[in-house]
């Protein structure tokens, strides 16, 4: 690396406008107008310490960078990890709706069995936002699971807010939700085998969708393809 590259790469915006300028003004060299700005920069210290503390404060800060950026491709794994895998022999598909938003809540949820078993739920739930709806829905799924020993279990849904809340860390949790996420969580412990929730499109989620629309008795929208999605 040069001696000027070097310079510009410790050197601070303002500075190498600085320098630019004073080229213009006195037709010094462009190496000679950064190094002057520099010295000037660095006071009683030499142009060589305010080079070498520059940079080690900018591999600092690139350490920490890759730091950062390490930890959030760690906790994307993770999400995705979650969401990966083939399914158990236990299938279920949980959606909420609130009319209006919030409004009158109505849930619906399918569990689906390894022996032919399919569990249909559709029932108003109180009143509520959409996220709330979103989790009575998977409370009530988890209920009929632990009702019929679901042992292993694999559950579908299209609520981002749900699933993540439930599956995140405590520091992360909706404050709102916390009801719904603790009588979640108490229910995925009575559950052998494990669960796991996978997110999926809501035009494939349209089952649960019916489900919860005609407890809500308003018309779905969503699409009647991709009724069940096992992927």
């Amino acid at each position: 690396m040069t001696d000027f590259a070097r310079l510009s790469t410790a050197a601070f915006k303002t500075e190498l406008v600085a320098s630019r300028l004073l080229t213009r003004r006195t037709g010094c060299s462009p190496l000679e107008a950064l190094r002057a700005t520099l010295q000037a920069a660095a006071g009683t210290a030499s142009l060589a310490e305010l080079v070498a503390a520059r940079e080690a404060a900018k591999a600092i800060a690139a350490e920490r960078a890759d730091a950062r950026d390490a930890l959030r491709a760690a906790a994307l794994a993770k999400r995705q990890a979650r969401h990966d895998g083939q399914p158990t022999a236990w299938r279920a598909w949980f959606d909420g709706s609130a009319h209006p938003n919030p409004g009158d809540c109505g849930i619906g949820a399918l569990l689906i069995g390894p022996a032919g078993e399919q569990i249909e739920i559709s029932r108003a739930a109180g009143y509520g936002n959409s996220s709330e709806a979103e989790y009575r829905a998977l409370v009530a799924l988890l209920e009929a699971a632990v009702a019929h020993r679901a042992e292993g279990l694999t559950i579908y849904g299209d609520s981002k807010v749900v699933i993540d809340d439930v599956t995140g860390p405590d520091i992360s949790a909706a404050a709102s939700l916390r009801p719904c996420r603790q009588a979640a969580l108490a229910l995925i412990g009575q559950l052998h085998g494990g669960v796991t929730l996978r997110w999926i499109p809501r035009h494939k989620n349209s089952a649960a969708d019916a489900l919860s629309q005609r407890a809500g008795r308003v018309p779905s929208t969503r699409s009647s393809e991709n009724t069940f999605d096992q992927s």
